[in-house]
């Protein structure tokens, strides 16, 4: 690089949820930002930079907002970007399926800022359907530079980057215009006139004060660009104008300009817009069927099972392999120690501690996540996630809740930091609240190896492998996530009509259209980003975990392990709950990374030194059952599972969100009850009905 080197102009990207603006920020930035086929993934501003001709931009990717008139806190940060951080070039990404809604959005910004360019997305989806775009006639009418791109095939990005590079070195003088009826031209001219700001489109600040955006209005004078004094000298004639239009209008002049700007994004897709409905008859047929409230849940359960049977039926074998051959590994490893003459302590904190620890970790962690991942990954991008929150919304709102819990809750399945920030896109702070408290009732993807670990040892018959057993477990498993569902509908309900009272919002929540998932960058992004990622950082903390579990393990107090006293006295009050003080031990040991549990509890039970070596789930189940366990303590102990503390990432991330201990807290205090509750029901029930 050059003397260039210093010429850095911000270009921002914005648009609807689910547009792609997060995967043409990766093209274009080459950053690995997680992209979805479904609303509200991106609530934070993420920035990257690139160079083109020889010259250096950074591109901020803002989160989806329908309007500019924010009702949640990811839009209001979207709108305050675009108007008071004033970039270089703004971005609209725009969906070609269904581009005339997107235009709203559009027209808004057009009307706000300058230097505005339309890249309308997924054009491939759109030739798919058959739909045809006039570009040339969208941009005389719209009078901004529309750009043609189908990000996911890498098209037009090249047209998109020059357009900028021309708009920077060639910026419009002004924003565009846009003609409303003529009373509110009329009022915003009048209040215009009267208007000083510094960058603000002035005819921008006008309407937002006639509309009362108080979030707005705020912000302006936090930006210096209007200040207290100014806004009571301007008071009498916003009133007067107010009372015009009120005169005028019987809705609100937001609702009346939002009107406005749907029917000229009706006009104006009239002109450039063909479409033939056909090919989109079958997708049609689909959605009726996956949103019709006597087949859309059946279906969602029916897939649920499905998922978990591919994951429970294909990740046995993969698992017995990779055990058999990380023990032949420890083998060899054990013998050279013995043959270099390593002090047995060394040998022991090393193999038997670290690296056995991590080779239960990896064997009995990463078959399934390999399997459970991509295959959610495929779901969420060929965008059925939104169904599902589709049927969740009315059953949030009648827990008190917001419909939008029901995104968070998915995100919960990934990992349940991640829906932790996700509840940002939750407006109202009590609401938040309550989906941040519950969100743990979602088992996330270190909980899930764990579970399907017990269901394949205890209630999967090891000498049959048939289609029918596999599928009762896989119902087994759906059977918990269903439960963790209705304790999160139980304890929202709980929480809105005691602490957290209040009435539920309502929000908009987008059906985007069926896409075919990429498999090949799917699988690739779901085995990078998820599936190794969480292994590392199991590995990372199962590491150290070993170590310590092999010293506590190691280290005697009246010829008895420190272990060994700890689980003894945890024991009788484990029991209560139908478990044991190894397992309740392991929970809490686990408690930096949930992954970590099973692998505690097996090197737990060989301290006990019932067998000394196990090459498959078979050997486990017989190490576990020699110890005392039965279905129901792996019953128990899935729903300990299920519902205890969160982990430590969990906990400094409800912290961070919250910036309160209290919420904390109780954001650990609620599940463990819970958890402890129902094993103690479930237990207690089943030993008094001799059920054991």
């Amino acid at each position: 690089m050059n003397k260039n080197d210093s010429y850095i102009k911000n270009i921002a990207l914005i648009g609807n949820p689910n547009v792609g603006k997060s995967t043409i920020f990766n093209i274009i930035t080459g950053m690995k930002q997680h992209t979805g086929n479904w609303a509200g993934k991106t609530v934070n501003i993420a920035k990257g930079t690139y160079t083109f001709n020889n010259k250096k931009y950074k591109l901020i990717d803002l989160p989806g907002t329908y309007s500019l008139n924010t009702l949640s806190c990811e839009e209001e940060a979207a709108r305050d970007y675009i108007l008071f951080k004033q970039p270089d070039v703004t971005v609209v990404i725009c969906d070609a399926t269904c581009l005339e809604r997107n235009l709203n959005i559009a027209l808004q910004i057009i009307a706000s800022i300058k230097n505005v360019i339309i890249c309308v997305n997924l054009i491939d989806e759109a030739n798919k359907k058959n739909i045809k775009i006039n570009f040339s006639k969208l941009s005389n009418i719209l009078n901004v530079p529309v750009v043609a791109v189908s990000a996911r095939q890498k098209q037009g990005i090249n047209n998109l980057l020059s357009e900028i590079e021309l708009m920077c070195k060639q910026p419009t003088k002004k924003a565009g215009k846009i003609k409303y009826d003529k009373p509110i031209e009329n009022a915003i001219k009048q209040l215009s006139n009267h208007i000083e700001t510094k960058n603000i489109n002035k005819e921008i600040v006008a309407l937002k004060l006639l509309s009362n955006d108080k979030l707005f209005i705020q912000n302006l004078v936090s930006n210096n660009e209007l200040t207290n004094e100014s806004l009571n000298d301007l008071n009498p004639e916003i009133q007067k104008c107010k009372d015009i239009l009120t005169s005028t209008y019987s809705d609100s002049l937001q609702e009346v300009i939002l009107s406005q700007f749907t029917k000229l994004s009706e006009e104006i897709s009239t002109k450039c817009i063909h479409k033939n409905n056909k090919n989109s008859k079958k997708y049609k047929q689909l959605d009726d069927f996956l949103t019709n409230k006597w087949t859309g849940l059946p279906s969602i359960i029916l897939l649920l099972c499905m998922v978990f049977w591919i994951t429970i039926a294909g990740a046995n074998a993969p698992s017995e392999f990779l055990s058999t051959n990380l023990f032949k590994v420890q083998d060899i490893l054990s013998d050279f120690f013995q043959y270099i003459q390593v002090p047995n302590w060394i040998e022991g904190i090393l193999i038997q501690g670290m690296f056995k620890t991590l080779a239960w970790v990896v064997s009995v962690m990463l078959p399934p996540m390999a399997i459970f991942f991509p295959i959610f990954t495929l779901l969420e991008d060929f965008g059925y996630l939104p169904r599902i929150a589709f049927h969740l919304d009315c059953a949030f709102k009648k827990a008190g809740a917001c419909g939008k819990q029901a995104l968070t809750t998915c995100m919960g399945f990934g990992c349940n930091a991640a829906g932790i920030i996700g509840c940002r896109i939750i407006d109202s702070p009590r609401e938040r609240l309550i989906a941040i408290l519950t969100n743990n009732f979602t088992p996330c993807n270190g909980r899930f190896p764990t579970l399907i670990a017990l269901i394949t040892m205890f209630f999967l018959e090891c000498d049959s492998n048939s289609f029918l057993n596999s599928f009762v477990c896989a119902i087994y498993l759906s059977g918990i996530i269903i439960l963790g569902l209705i304790m999160t509908f139980l304890t929202s309900k709980i929480l809105s009509k005691t602490i957290l009272k209040g009435m539920p919002s309502f929000f908009t929540l987008e059906l985007p259209p069926y896409r075919k998932p990429q498999f090949g960058k799917v699988i690739v992004r779901s085995i990078f980003d998820r599936t190794l990622f969480v292994l590392g950082r199991a590995i990372i903390v199962a590491a150290p975990a070993g170590i310590i579990l092999w010293i506590l393990s190691n280290v005697m107090i009246s010829d008895v392990s420190i272990l060994n006293h700890i689980s003894n006295f945890l024991d009788p009050f484990a029991k209560l709950f139908g478990l044991d003080g190894v397992i309740l031990i392991a929970f809490i040991l686990g408690f930096p990374a949930n992954e970590i549990v099973i692998p505690i509890i097996i090197m737990a039970y060989l301290c006990k030194g019932s067998l000394v070596e196990y090459e498959n789930l078979t050997e486990l189940k017989t190490l576990f059952v020699n110890n005392g366990w039965t279905w129901l303590t792996a019953l128990c102990t899935s729903l300990f599972c299920l519902m205890h503390w969160p982990c430590s990432t969990t906990c400094l991330t409800i912290k961070k969100e919250c910036k309160s201990i209290k919420w904390t807290a109780l954001s650990f205090i609620i599940p463990t009850i819970c958890g402890f509750t129902i094993c103690f029901i479930v237990s207690n029930f089943c030993k008094i009905l001799h059920i054991v």
